[in-house]
């Protein structure tokens, strides 16, 4: 069971794991051992609340295919064990960001001092940039 958070946990029939050869360099060892993980998770047949669903299928991640399969794959470590958990690390926080509640956003104004500090740093700057100009004989 992969425990998401206290409320929310996957059974471990709604996820597959599958073992597959690591990509790129690792000499003999890398065409011999099936160390990567490639992870499957169906989020439409999935035991999550309707909510969660909608969230996850609404994100802009690549890792999300069109049917509404999560696909992670994992190999950045050397044993099998550790890219499996890896893979699963990175399934719990993809599902426990979405299961946070966004702050909402209150827009503030800036305060009367503030407008005028502003101010006048520029009016002092334009008028130090205002003497950098050719001098005028009159």
């Amino acid at each position: 069971m992969l425990t998401i958070t206290p409320t929310i946990a996957l059974e471990d029939d709604e996820y597959e794991l599958k073992a597959i050869r690591a990509q790129g360099p690792g000499g003999q060892n890398v065409n011999k051992v099936s160390s990567a993980i490639h992870l499957r998770f169906d989020v439409g047949q999935s035991s999550l609340s309707e909510h969660v669903k909608e969230a996850l299928l609404n994100l802009k991640d690549s890792r999300i295919t069109r049917d509404g399969c999560i696909v992670i794959k994992a190999q950045q470590f050397r044993t099998q064990e550790k890219n499996r958990e890896d893979a699963l690390s990175r399934l719990r926080d993809l599902i426990a960001g979405v299961t946070k509640r966004q702050k909402v956003r209150r827009p503030t104004k800036p305060s009367r001092a503030a407008k005028k500090r502003r101010m006048d740093s520029k009016t002092k700057r334009g008028r130090s940039k205002n003497l950098r100009g050719k001098v005028t004989d009159e």
